[in-house]
């Protein structure tokens, strides 16, 4: 492993993020990755006690860990202590067994850190439902791995599956139970959004949905174009409900803008299918503003995995690429690099949100863009 970091604090239980660069990750910057990950994180509420960097050459299919990494993990955690561990990467249910019986701790992985931060964060009604059928879904996959005592439980009379019905099944009807309970009340939430996007379209104004990798700045601009106070929080996933106000351009009301829940890269496939409704009100857009945190020197990488969902969902919009935080970008040399590379992304405007004079660029974009679809 690499050289650790040992983080002060004081919380419990005594906790490792792993930081893994397993041989399919084809970022041209690990180190962002990993800062990426140690966000969620701490978008968690979670300040990790060390944190462990590891080079994967080759992915086991049991265990994700080669025999020598998982015993490097084994003594690292024994000689430290540590309680439970936190892992940047998606396991299965099998992998993640296997590592959590070698080293005798608790493991949770990307997807259900993801998952956590989704459970907070979501606020409505139909947030709260979408996050409880990826979290449903999660679950049962895990019934998968556990241990074969669990089919060795004898039946008990009374029971709705019958004598003779193992543990393990009884848990994955339940949890089937409650996903289609939780299906339901979803489809009675959606019938309200489809009867507010039926008064939208009625209104005949254009619609705009801002879209883009999570902390780009989409609900700050949302509050620049429209004078609100939508929660912008510099962190992963501080908004996953759609929020839609009135866009007012030279003091007309030109448009309906709507914020949407922020991507991410290896975003669990759980919280995609269970989001589908609410990202369906892309279908309905008719301009995309593509927000993208210039700043961040995986800016390129946070397009294609933008880009790759909406293929995913199959949303096919016209797309503005508005470059946000320019004014984070002090050093001449990446600006120039910038301006150089969002040229091939078109058509673009290059904004600051901090203030309403660097937000032109963007406001005269949506003013004449309006006029044309007068």
């Amino acid at each position: 492993m690499a050289k650790t970091q040992n983080i002060e604090t004081s919380l419990h239980p005594k906790t490792l993020a792993l930081c893994i660069w397993a041989p399919y990750n084809r970022t041209k910057n690990i180190e962002a990755y990993y800062e990426e990950f140690l966000n969620l994180i701490k978008s968690n509420g979670i300040e990790p006690d060390f944190v462990e960097k590891m080079k994967l050459r080759e992915i086991h299919p049991v265990s994700f860990l080669t025999a020598g990494k998982l015993e490097e993990l084994r003594k690292f955690c024994e000689d430290h202590e540590i309680e439970e561990v936190i892992v940047s990467e998606a396991l299965s249910a099998q992998q993640e067994k296997n590592i959590s019986d070698y080293i005798h701790i608790e493991i949770f992985d990307r997807t259900h850190l993801i998952l956590e931060i989704f459970e907070k964060a979501a606020h409505s009604g139909e947030g709260k439902t979408q996050v409880e059928i990826a979290m449903l879904k999660y679950a049962k996959t895990r019934l998968a791995g556990k241990g074969i005592h669990l089919a060795q439980q004898s039946g008990v009379f009374g029971l709705r599956g019958g004598p003779g019905e193992t543990l393990k099944e009884r848990e994955r009807r339940h949890i089937e139970d409650q996903i289609r309970k939780a299906e339901q009340k979803l489809k009675s939430l959606q019938k309200v959004r489809t009867t507010q996007r039926k008064q939208r379209l009625s209104s005949n104004l254009p619609y705009i949905c801002l879209i883009g990798y999570t902390n780009a700045g989409k609900s700050t601009i949302l509050n620049a174009l429209t004078k609100s106070d939508v929660l912008a929080e510099d962190k992963l996933f501080a908004t996953l409900d759609t929020t839609t106000r009135e866009l007012y351009l030279g003091n007309t009301k030109r448009a309906l803008i709507s914020d949407t829940v922020g991507f991410i890269q290896q975003l669990p496939p759980q919280l995609i299918e269970a989001f589908k409704s609410t990202l369906s009100e892309l279908e309905f857009a008719d301009l995309l503003l593509l927000i993208i945190d210039v700043s961040d020197s995986e800016w390129e990488n946070h397009i294609k995995v933008v880009q790759e969902i909406l293929a995913d969902i199959e949303v096919d919009k016209p797309i503005l690429y508005v470059f946000n935080k320019i004014d984070k970008v002090t050093d001449p040399i990446v600006l120039d690099d910038i301006d150089f590379k969002v040229d091939k992304y078109k058509p673009h405007v290059v904004i600051s949100a901090k203030s309403k004079e660097t937000l032109k660029p963007l406001t005269n974009y949506l003013t004449k863009w309006r006029k044309k679809a007068s």
